[in-house]
């Protein structure tokens, strides 16, 4: 991925004369005996993508069977080529390679996801590049990404196809079942005043959250979401249902189906109501020690809202609160290609499931549209001495564990691993918790044991399923499942 990096910077963009900003793009073949060749995009002649010049100018008469792909800007989609070429993505599924690399999904409505679709359809398997190399292309491609946006921007306004049922107006609501509070504050954040009414629902339609007719005004299933007083009247898996467990096994329930601009930060509310948040008084500044946790919940719940799949109808987002954790659970999966070792490395990709929600939550900066949500969950409860967040799959629902103290982390193993632990690998499981993965010197430095008591502990934990092995020799690295 690094290489294909370095191969874009060596493009060679050919004159315009239509204003058009070509991308810089790189690409590397890996082949099954180990040789690797880049191309980048006008290497060898003007305007030839990075894909074409490495697998038709350099290696057209080469079997690429078992080769993988990488490229830093997802490849062309078929249509987006003037006949009689052919898109990039022909020229992939032409040469039998069966698993690509793809640096960033390109915006432009050329292109827009169907280069992927097109692999898909055809066996290949896609990976995306880690978050951190995805910014680096989207820095080094502004003006690219710049004019691609806009473009995509306009098309969706004038596109009469419906990508998903909740872009069609739902015939039950009307203006009126909105919250006229969750509008106005959506409205100031537009930066419209409260007599700027038609402009704003004219900026409602055409982020496809209202449909305007020449005697009504209808909110589309994202409208009812965003804003609806009543949501799961019409969309019955919508809101949150959350559910406090007390140590002396008292339970106490609270549904959130209002507005879905509101959730987050009722949660925030209620959670701080509920729980003690002692003070810690060390140093000069009054600090309260669960506001870390508190804004954990916070960007769990809206990644739960922004990021479910709607689809799954019989599933609702849901939110747990025990003594050592609180859980937050969202229907379907990892974002494809998204994987879930790339959630819980939190260097995720940038894609969402639900781009209009997505789009509005941003606005109202309520969520991070950059896809540095993730970053930021791992941050705090670094700064906060708390285990990092953890992701599982429990089909149907995506789960997100956040751990109230250093000690729940080995808690949360439950009682048949936690009986195979001694006390000094629970203390080691509390150390890693903390960390995506360790190496045993790491391990033994950090918690002060030797490397042999280090190597007996981290080998205990890949034969319980907790950590699996990366690697051979000194370079060995251990990571968390």
């Amino acid at each position: 991925m690094e290489m294909a990096i370095e191969a874009m910077r060596q493009s060679v963009n050919e004159p315009r004369d239509d204003g058009a900003v070509p991308p810089k793009v790189g690409a590397v073949l890996w082949k099954p005996d180990g040789t690797i060749e880049t191309a980048a995009r006008g290497e060898l002649r003007y305007g030839d993508h990075a894909e074409f010049t490495l697998l038709e100018r350099k290696n057209r008469s080469n079997r690429l069977d078992g080769s993988i792909l990488f490229a830093t800007l997802e490849p062309c989609a078929p249509g987006a080529r003037n006949h009689p070429k052919l898109a990039c993505a022909e020229h992939i599924v032409n040469a039998r390679i069966k698993e690509v690399y793809v640096g960033i999904q390109d915006p432009h409505p050329k292109v827009a996801g169907e280069g992927l679709n097109f692999l898909k359809r055809h066996g290949v398997i896609i990976h995306v590049f880690d978050r951190d190399l995805q910014d680096i292309i989207k820095q080094e491609n502004a003006e690219f990404f710049d004019l691609a946006e806009r473009a995509a921007e306009k098309h969706r306004r004038h596109a009469t196809i419906t990508v998903s049922e909740y872009e069609k107006p739902n015939a039950e609501v009307l203006l009126e079942d909105l919250s006229d509070e969750a509008l106005k504050r959506y409205q100031k954040f537009l930066g419209l005043g409260e007599k700027e009414t038609d402009a704003f629902y004219r900026r409602l339609y055409q982020q496809g959250l209202l449909e305007v007719s020449k005697d009504k005004r209808q909110p589309t299933g994202f409208g009812v979401l965003l804003f609806g007083k009543h949501p799961r009247d019409s969309i019955a898996q919508a809101g949150l249902l959350a559910t406090m467990h007390y140590e002396d096994g008292r339970e106490e329930v609270r549904n959130f189906d209002g507005p879905m601009v509101f959730v987050s930060e009722q949660v925030f509310q209620w959670l701080k109501d509920k729980l003690p948040n002692p003070i810690k008084r060390s140093g000069a500044q009054r600090v309260e020690v669960n506001e870390a946790l508190f804004e954990l919940v916070r960007e769990g719940v809206v990644n739960a809202l922004v990021h479910r799949d709607y689809g799954i109808k019989g599933a609702k987002c849901q939110l747990s609160v025990t003594p050592d954790a609180i859980v937050v659970k969202s229907p379907g999966g990892p974002i494809e290609p998204i994987t879930l070792e790339q959630l819980q490395s939190f260097n995720a990709p940038m894609i969402s499931r639900n781009p209009r929600l997505h789009a509005v939550f941003s606005k109202m900066e309520l969520a991070e549209e950059r896809g540095l949500g993730l970053k930021s969950m791992k941050s705090r409860a670094v700064e906060a001495d708390l285990p990092l967040p953890r992701y599982t799959w429990e089909d149907p629902y995506l789960v997100l564990m956040l751990y109230r103290s250093p000690e729940s982390a080995a808690k949360s193993l439950g009682k048949s691993v936690l009986a195979e632990l001694t006390q000094e690998e629970q203390k080691g499981w509390s150390f890693l918790a903390s960390r995506t993965g360790t190496t045993q010197s790491e391990y033994a430095r950090n918690f002060g044991v030797t490397a042999r008591t280090a190597q007996r502990h981290l080998t205990h934990f890949v034969e319980l399923g907790l950590l699996r092995r990366v690697g051979a020799g000194p370079a060995t690295k251990y990571l968390k499942l």
